[in-house]
């Protein structure tokens, strides 16, 4: 690249953005402005990318954690050859364009991660990492390298604010991940104003005691010193990096260096201003010839990056065949679609037994049969049962290992697994106690977002937790996740709904959450993998041909109602029993067959769960009924509380007769 070329593409990234803005009438043009230096330098001279294959396996990834720059980017990809028109950038943030207001994944060619919330950027990009560094020492071997490329991601000062950047941070440290590159525009201002009244720690001090290579390449507007910090960056193969650039955000701007500048359009006198300051003569959402020519330049590199990589991939099938047909298998999935449909899934131990336990089981079965499984759980393995008998853990000197141990880091772990299923290759999961989904809620609404297959095993579902009281007892867990579209959410009875759960965890295209229990649950052996599979069935008619009543619950509640159903059926009253493993699936089914379930001509109906009535309303109807829990529990044996609460099958049969006096 001359360095006329890079001047044009500079100002091309700039003035682009600005335009985008500018049209939609909203939008965030500081950091476009400011750091355009820093997006030329690292697509124009460092980035392997194929702009005419987007997905292609080999490319450097990149993550923008400072989603709300997404002019920037689409400026930058549409510059570098990308499927990214003029006319895409004209919609900015329109109703049904390529360009949507924060970085989508599949809907604009060239991004590799939807982002957004600030920080959450940084997690995916280390989850990335992890997965390129796994793949790698499993599948490169002398004369075949099939995994070899670099994650970079950018973030801002409101990125370096978020808790999730530092366990992020502290997890690259710690797993040594030398090909991961953080880009730090450290541009000093926040909407309220300058970073002195919120960001006062020295950023680069805390990443090196977190293990981090800490560069600082002064400022962006010098783009061979950037450069060289980038060059180093990829020299360090023991750390991952830390490049600080210093940028003045607005750049160009009338208003540049201030908060008015970050995240609203600058207005045609602006736009007039930035114009003049940069020379620049090319029409609306025009580029210079230069960069037209390099965007072409930038196609044909990618043409021989990939070209180049299947060549490789091509000689490695003649001398490891074994293996490359392996590793096609790892990124095509087929070994996880194959284990859904196992029969030895659903031979998970009989009897008693809590789910947690069951899901343990069902997990080392799944295990067996999808050799890339990678994940852990949140320094709670023993309690959610998910540490796996004979399961290599990742380290930095054992690269090849697919358990993980994410410590306390509940955020960041599902940010990295949602990073690893954005790569490719690896099938993730991740585990802790059900009422600290909330510590990750976010990085949960954008695996659901972008439909990610990440699976989450949250143990300890309702206050059958006991002793350890309302703060470890989830109550409105359950409401939320299963309000959040896209997530399914199931509270299996039994190990037959244990198994039916990973079998759609291993075939859906979207996160599943599955939600067990502490305590044991009694075998009724009544479960029907058909009937799980679609969400909600009949799991016991009652005495009568037609019910009087039905008693419809999710996980150990499901046992209470048939308690209670027998204690109906000696006054004559007929209940039909429900089990509702995945409220979600029971959704996507037939009207012919919820109706078949839940017929509209019995209005006497009872909900039955250890937790919060929302999302039952739905099923229950105006006339029926709910035996369930709207308040925080308390420290007390799970037996006592399940009594105290009305979770008996005494009480549950009275409620059932109750609705049916209405």
């Amino acid at each position: 690249m001359t360095e006329r070329t890079m001047e044009d593409l500079i100002k091309t990234i700039r003035v682009l953005s600005a335009e985008e803005v500018e049209k939609a009438k909203s939008g965030h043009p500081g950091t476009p402005l400011g750091a355009a230096p820093v997006m030329a330098t690292l697509f124009g001279k460092f980035m392997k990318i194929a702009p005419e294959d987007p997905g292609f396996f080999d490319r450097d990834r990149f993550v923008l954690s400072s989603g709300h720059a997404s002019a920037m980017l689409y400026a930058t990809l549409h510059a570098c050859g990308f499927d990214v028109t003029e006319d895409d950038l004209a919609s900015f943030r329109q109703m049904g364009s390529r360009t949507p207001g924060h970085p989508e994944a599949g809907v604009t060619p060239g991004v590799d991660c939807s982002t957004g919330p600030l920080g959450q950027g940084v997690a995916n990009a280390v989850g990335m990492a992890l997965a390129e560094r796994i793949l790698a020492a499993k599948f490169n071997k002398p004369g075949c390298t099939l995994v070899d490329h670099y994650t970079y991601a950018f973030c801002g000062d409101g990125c370096m604010m978020e808790g999730i950047e530092n366990e992020a941070a502290s997890l690259a440290g710690l797993w040594k991940l030398g090909k991961l590159i953080v880009i730090y525009d450290s541009n000093h201002i926040t909407i309220e104003g300058d970073t002195d009244i919120s960001l006062v720690e020295d950023v680069a001090a805390r990443h090196k005691a977190l293990g981090w290579h800490v560069i600082r390449a002064g400022n962006a507007e010098n783009t061979d010193a950037l450069a060289e910090a980038i060059a180093a960056a990829r020299a360090e193969d023991g750390r991952p990096s830390l490049v600080i650039v210093s940028t003045t955000i607005g750049y160009g701007a009338p208003n540049a260096g201030t908060s008015s500048v970050h995240g609203a359009p600058l207005g045609e006198e602006g736009m007039r201003a930035l114009k003049e300051r940069l020379d620049w003569k090319c029409e609306p959402f025009r580029e210079p010839e230069s960069v037209a020519e390099f965007a072409e330049e930038m196609k044909a590199k990618g043409r021989e990056h990939t070209a180049k990589w299947h060549a490789g991939l091509d000689r490695a099938r003649e001398q490891y065949p074994a293996l490359v047909a392996e590793f096609e298998s790892w990124l095509s999935g087929d070994a996880a679609r194959a284990a859904a449909g196992s029969p030895e899934l659903y031979n998970l131990p009989e009897g008693s037994a809590a789910t947690r336990n069951l899901c343990g089981a069902a997990l080392a079965v799944a295990d067996r049969l999808v050799p890339n499984l990678t994940g852990g759980s949140a320094d709670l393995s023993p309690s959610n049962c998910t540490a796996i008998k004979g399961k290599e853990y990742y380290s930095p000197e054992t690269s090849a290992g697919r358990a993980i141990h994410f410590g306390v880091r509940e955020h960041a772990m599902a940010a990295v697994c949602n990073g690893i299923a954005l790569h490719g290759g690896l099938v993730p999961f991740c585990s802790t106690f059900f009422v600290f989904s909330d510590y990750m809620k976010y990085a949960m609404r954008m695996s659901a977002m972008m439909k990610l297959p990440v699976t989450y095993i949250l143990s300890h579902d309702s206050i059958g937790v006991g002793e350890d009281g309302p703060t470890h007892q989830p109550v409105e867990q359950l409401a939320a996740l299963r309000s959040m579209p896209g997530m399914y959410v199931f509270r299996p009875c039994d190990a037959t709904e244990v198994a039916a759960a990973f079998s759609r965890a291993l075939t859906l295209v979207a996160p599943t959450a599955i939600v067990t229990s502490r305590q044991k649950l009694p075998a009724h052996g009544l479960s029907t993998k058909e009937g799980a599979l679609r969400g909600a069935y009949v799991l016991k008619e009652g005495c009568k041909k037609k019910p009087d009543v039905i008693l419809m619950a999710s996980g150990s509640e499901v046992g209470l109602c048939l308690d209670a159903q027998a204690l109906l059926e000696k006054k004559g009253v007929s209940a039909r029993v429900v089990s509702v493993p995945c409220m979600d699936l029971f959704a996507e089914q037939s009207e012919e067959y919820k109706e078949s379930v839940l017929p509209k001509k019995v209005r006497a109906r009872v909900a039955v769960e250890a937790a919060s009535r929302m999302c039952w309303g739905e099923y229950v109807g105006l006339d029926g009924a709910y035996v369930c829990l709207d308040r925080f529990g308390e420290s007390a044996p799970a037996g006592k509380l399940f009594e105290k609460y009305g979770f008996t099958p005494e009480n549950v049969a009275a409620v059932a007769e109750g609705v049916l006096k209405k």
